[in-house]
């Protein structure tokens, strides 16, 4: 994948190549690593890493990280090598269908799995086969997460962002095997809809849910100029690299 453009993240701590035409990550991945409650010295695994930028923001927050990512496109799995090595982070790329788990994954487990998967189910497919892949499914979402489960020691943690309309879809998925789910609404400004939802489930758990109050993007009531006017949690998140703590909100 020749065709890329340097994106800066966490207020420019992180350098990260993307495609210029094609699927390019942005806040959702930086808050699902920040969501991912890892402590140094644990393992991680990235279900469909893309370009690396969610597994590469986390082991930035978290020292001591032992990471893994799992992508299907080879382009973007030879992205993610690379922006793992400039930016100094130890992740081990692994090319594959989550459907079809390598051989080199299905005897490992993790401390951790995090995911952002496809957001739609239906509608036009973009043209580039990179971000179509991206965006669109083609394994149900609740194989996204019977497949983090699996990679999962007991007691681990799984970390999902998703549209917020498909959260009845991955409660019922999570019903039978985790528990203590956390559920952060994410909203653009203060009385708007949430559009996202991070979620949280511990593998064998039977600790009740909580639904969290919203997570609200902009301090603006509407958009006006070109200025990101981020709330000061957004901004501690997005640019300063802090940690968005599920657990303790």
């Amino acid at each position: 994948m020749n065709d890329t453009r340097e994106d800066g993240f966490l207020g420019g701590r992180l350098t990260i190549a993307q495609p210029v035409r094609g699927y390019r990550a942005g806040a959702d991945a930086v808050m699902l690593a920040a969501a991912c409650p890892a402590r140094p010295g644990e393992s991680a695994l990235e279900l469909g890493c893309g370009a690396g930028v969610a597994l590469i923001c986390l082991g930035a927050r978290v020292p001591g990280l032992r990471l893994a990512g799992l992508e299907l496109q080879p382009g973007y799995a030879a992205l993610a090598r690379r922006n793992v090595a400039a930016n100094g982070v130890d992740a081990d790329i692994l090319e594959g269908d989550l459907a079809r788990m390598p051989a080199a994954l299905r005897d490992r487990s993790f401390d951790h799995v995090i995911a952002n998967p496809p957001y739609f189910r239906g509608g036009s497919v973009a043209p580039d086969p990179g971000r179509g892949t991206a965006r669109h499914e083609a394994t149900p979402l609740a194989g996204w997460i019977a497949a983090g489960l699996r990679r999962l020691r007991p007691g681990g943690w799984l970390t999902m962002i998703q549209r917020a309309e498909r959260l009845g879809e991955m409660l019922a998925a999570l019903a039978p095997s985790a528990g203590a789910i956390t559920i952060l609404p994410v909203a653009a400004r203060t009385g708007a809809e949430a559009g996202r939802v991070i979620l949280t489930a511990r593998k064998g758990s039977r600790s009740p849910m909580r639904l969290l109050s919203p997570f609200v993007m902009h301090a603006k009531p509407s958009h006006s100029g070109d200025g990101e006017d981020l709330t000061g949690p957004a901004d501690a998140v997005l640019r300063q690299g802090a940690a968005l703590n599920l657990r303790d909100r």
